[in-house]
């Protein structure tokens, strides 16, 4: 007998899902997906089945667990659950078929570690011991994530250099496609509204000077230029390697100009373009020699602006990375900026501390910055980062 007899599972799904996402579970049309093909697969018969069906499909994350209980509480309320550590009020869990409890974690005929056949595969029991050193009951583990599912949302300062080109690499791989401009070069194209006159006569020729096929062509698209401007001084000493990784995905994967700047401006296109990631960052350090020292962002945008570099700023998606201490007086800096702003499609400013709740730019010269900035983005994290990228990609 199961549990949603005569209910459709789509209905069902889709609604558990709405439910989910309103307390924070962030359960997709995927995963919502994922749920439906997984009860056609496996019938809800317990409610213990439903539960490890519903949670293997629907939670991706650690922080999820918590809001999924309660959910499921709340839609079976009249459900034993046993949650393993995160149990709430001693509810226990009731085996699903085939379950054959062993004590002290033996293994059954024809299961797994300590007979949990009914379990999901990549959740292994453990032993607890009881009070008095006797073996107890074989508790259910939280399903670990992969050192990769970890790794984006850890802070910079925690990574370790392997872990750090890890991620580079994945960050590479979140580029999305870049935002195009639209170029005075004319391509064929059938849905076009413009009618190429010289074409058209050529093929009138076939046809008796009949203009039977019109062709029409609509102006050519090319990704617009990207110029990256990080800052490397103490202040942002945790996140300077992660962006030399940002900085070397955008310059490989987008074309872009790459600058790192503390004191004064330094070009990195060229030694970032190498094809080992470590070499690249390696190179990129031993070439900026005033890292980690004081940070003058006016002085480093004059630079910029006065050098034959200056061409790639214009009409280009311009992205400054730093926390915005300047050394410089706020004026030079809000004059600067207004410079750049006239030459630059868009000013993207990325900040490490913008991701948290009480953040407010009450630093001068980020006060003052603010102003010729068309978004101020979160960047303490690798998925902030990728989330950033994703949010200049949208304005097309």
């Amino acid at each position: 007998m199961t549990l949603l007899r005569g209910a459709d599972r789509a209905a069902f799904a889709t609604a558990f899902g709405v439910r989910l996402r309103e307390h924070g579970v962030a359960a997709g049309q995927t995963a919502v997906e994922d749920f439906v093909r997984a009860l056609a697969v496996c019938a809800p018969d317990t409610r213990s089945r439903l539960y490890w069906t519903a949670r293997t499909t629907l939670v991706r994350r650690h922080g999820e667990l918590a809001p999924f209980d309660a959910v499921f509480r709340a839609v079976f309320d009249d459900a034993e659950l046993d949650l393993g550590e995160r149990g709430q009020d001693g509810d226990r869990l009731p085996p699903a078929d085939g379950d054959v409890h062993r004590p002290g974690g033996a293994a059954a005929p024809g299961g797994g570690v300590g007979g949990h056949r009914g379990l999901p595969w990549a959740t292994l029991p453990r032993l607890t011991v009881a009070a008095d050193g006797e073996p107890g009951a074989v508790a259910v583990p939280q399903r670990l994530p992969s050192a990769l599912a970890g790794l984006p949302d850890a802070p910079f300062a925690a990574l370790d250099a392997a872990e750090m080109a890890l991620l580079g690499a994945w960050l590479r791989a979140a580029l999305p496609n870049w935002p195009t401009r639209r170029t005075r070069r004319q391509v064929a194209d059938p849905a076009g509204h413009r009618v190429a006159v010289r074409p058209t006569i050529a093929r009138a020729r076939r046809t008796g000077w009949e203009a039977i096929t019109l062709v029409r062509t609509r102006p050519a698209r090319r990704p617009r230029r990207v110029v990256l401007l990080c800052d490397v001084s103490r202040s942002m000493q945790p996140q300077a390697t992660a962006y030399l990784h940002l900085m070397r995905a955008l310059a490989t994967g987008a074309d872009a100009e790459a600058f790192a700047f503390a004191t004064r401006l330094t070009r990195l296109t060229s030694v970032l373009a190498h094809r080992s990631p470590e070499e690249a960052v390696a190179r990129a350090t031993a070439q900026v020699t005033d890292r980690f020292g004081g940070t003058r962002i006016a002085a480093s945008l004059r630079a910029l602006l006065a050098s034959h570099h200056a061409d790639s700023t214009r009409g280009a998606v311009v992205v400054i990375a730093s926390d915005g201490w300047d050394a410089d007086p706020p004026a030079e800096l809000a004059a600067a900026l207004a410079r750049l702003r006239r030459r630059a499609h868009r000013v993207v400013w990325l900040n490490p501390r913008a991701g948290a709740p009480d953040y407010v730019p009450s630093v001068a010269s980020m006060a003052a910055a603010l102003p010729y900035c068309d978004d101020l983005l979160p960047a303490a994290t690798f998925r902030s980062l990728a989330d950033a990228i994703a949010a200049i990609a949208r304005h097309r």
